[in-house]
């Protein structure tokens, strides 16, 4: 999130106490809105593959990540060009621009890893501004794929550095005013640490003669989950033999948890328009949109789970009191612990919609815009990249860091704790799986074995997705954090290549967990992905033509056709 990284499955400490045994396991997944009857991996595998039954009292081990004069070639590459990786920070940071319109911050990443030595091709997927940056060096070496994401959240802009809310860019209008987009979650320093890790671990690879085919992945949309889990669909990470992943935290971790499936749904109402100082008669879509919210908030009680999530916003409810609304659209996320419970969820919504517009007498139509898996989890490679952040450390936060830090942490009415500068523990995650945020890595790791971490960016305590990240992303906190990033991918990545045994063990695992299971899209047939048209500049410097083969251009519109409702026959004059 990323829409994931409200919630890291990290965070999560261990259960204490005795082994459970697996009957204790069912029956702690009942509390959570699974019974044992329904937890099973034919009814649900993609919850029973991601389950984790590691017995209390788990013990990270140790002798996993070994020095070598790779690893310190890459690590040393990272130093080294430390100015170029925060540079490029900085410049996303700066850039600041939405999902599926990340025009330069693309261009900067990409040209980073041009001058490293990759291979670049854009409109991966047929997102403009995806793209793949390839660099192979020998001949049967392992596929080793980095994360890069690089858009903002809109309506989080702020000040580098300051302490205080502090919109750098304030939208003035007399009936809403608004604030410009920002980097709430930190992916400027997202994509740029796992740039650097890729370069670095080519540069590595050069130096020391280790065969290897490292990939790129710069995926446009993760806030609106939209990327990957299209890029998926198409095969875009097929080959792999491994994935990395990390992204902002308030914490230095990482686990084996899964995230919630999720999927994101739009409903749009469509009524008639008339003045609103004669209403009778008229249609109002924001009454069915309002509608629908109160109604989708009586689910909760018995319908969600507590592994569930259930979240909305009227994103078009009309523009002056005196029109009465002929269009509204509401979103919803709908999360769950797997897809097939997320349909359940799912069409509980839909009929929620369907009773709003028959009683506001509109009609509604619903297009699913992005749907994700849970994640599978990696226990021997969330080991392996554990032991690699134990031995290089925390991120090096400096007085100005925790300065900025603690002035966040007072404006919030928190704790004065500043940023988190050890490393956390690796414990097993809670075998009650009670739901978080999403990520569209998911789908992924599913594909290929797939390891996240998190890095402290944001000060203890905090969130993301809020304008206290965007103050911090590329300012002390984020510069430290994105060094810190790069550092902990790149060693874990030239592992695999010195430590054929490391590899075979995750790939193993991963063989394990999916056995009998086989990955499908949880996109509805027929999907095409949401798109905007790229300014004619950005398709000339990428090298591509619009509309790309797999959209429909121009989309179609949307335009009411209803009719005024009636009222019945005139009444008859009083006499």
């Amino acid at each position: 999130m990323c829409d994931l990284h409200d919630q890291h499955e990290h965070d999560i400490p261990a259960m204490s106490g005795p082994a459970l045994s697996r009957r204790r396991i069912m029956q702690l997944l009942g509390a959570a809105g699974v019974t044992g009857a329904v937890m099973t991996a034919e009814a649900d595998p993609a919850m029973a593959a991601s389950a984790d039954v590691t017995p209390a009292g788990y013990t990270a081990p140790e002798g996993l990540a070994e020095d070598s004069p790779a690893k310190t070639a890459a690590l040393g590459w990272i130093a080294s060009n430390e100015a170029r990786i925060t540079g490029l920070n900085a410049e996303i940071w700066e850039n600041a621009e939405l999902s599926l319109r990340e025009w330069k911050s693309s261009l900067a990443e990409a040209a980073f890893l041009e001058k490293a030595g990759f291979d670049v091709e854009f409109g991966t997927a047929g997102f403009p501004t995806a793209f793949t940056a390839t660099y192979t060096y020998g001949k049967g070496g392992p596929a080793l794929g980095f994360s890069g994401e690089y858009d903002a959240l809109p309506g989080l802009s702020q000040n580098k550095g300051v302490g205080h809310h502090d919109p750098r860019e304030y939208i003035h209008d007399p009936f809403a005013p608004s604030y410009g987009p920002g980097h709430g979650c930190g992916h400027s320093a997202l994509g740029t640490a796992a740039a650097a890790a890729a370069a670095a671990v080519a540069q590595a690879a050069q130096k020391h003669k280790l065969p290897v085919t490292v990939k790129f992945f710069g995926s446009t949309a993760e806030e609106t989950l939209i990327g990957k889990t299209y890029a998926v669909s198409k095969g875009v990470y097929e080959g792999l033999d491994a994935f990395l992943d990390w992204h902002p935290s308030t914490a230095n971790a990482t686990g084996w948890g899964s995230t919630t499936a999720m999927t994101a749904v739009t409903f749009t109402f469509l009524g008639v328009a008339g003045h609103g100082g004669t209403p009778l008669g008229n249609k109002s879509a924001l009454d069915a949109a309002v509608m629908m919210a109160t109604m989708s908030e009586f689910l909760r009680e018995e319908n969600l789970a507590p592994s569930g999530r259930l979240h909305w916003v009227i994103n078009n409810g009309g523009d002056i009191p005196n029109v009465t609304p002929e269009i509204a659209e509401i979103s919803y996320y709908v999360r769950e612990g797997s897809p097939a419970r997320v349909q359940v969820l799912l069409d509980k919504v839909i009929a929620v919609s369907e009773a709003a517009a028959k009683a506001s007498q509109t009609t509604v139509r619903h297009r699913v815009t992005s749907a994700c898996w849970n994640q599978l989890p990696s226990k021997s490679f969330a080991e392996l990249l554990h032991e690699n952040m134990r031995q290089i450390g925390p991120p090096k936060f400096g007085a100005d860091a925790h300065r900025l830090a603690k002035e966040l942490q007072e404006s919030l009415g928190l704790p004065q704790q500043g940023m988190h500068d050890k490393i956390g523990e690796l414990t097993a995650p809670n075998p009650v799986f009670m739901g978080g945020g999403s990520t569209d890595v998911a789908d992924i790791s599913w594909n290929v074995p797939t390891v996240s971490m998190g890095a402290a960016l944001a000060p203890i305590g905090t969130k993301m997705h809020t304008w206290s990240t965007a103050a911090c992303a590329a300012a002390a906190p984020g510069q430290a954090a994105v060094v810190a990033a790069a550092k902990y991918l790149a060693a874990t990545a030239v592992d695999l290549l010195t430590q054929p045994a490391r590899l075979k063990a995750i790939k193993d695992e991963f063989a394990e967990r999916t056995k009998g299971l086989q990955w499908k899209t949880a996109l509805p047939d027929g999907y095409e992905p949401p798109m905007y048209e790229p300014p004619q500049w950005f398709l000339a410097k990428t090298g591509q033509k619009w509309p790309p083969k797999n959209i429909t251009w121009p989309p179609q519109r949307v335009v009411s056709k209803e009719k005024f409702s009636s009222l019945g026959p005139e009444l008859a004059p009083q006499k």
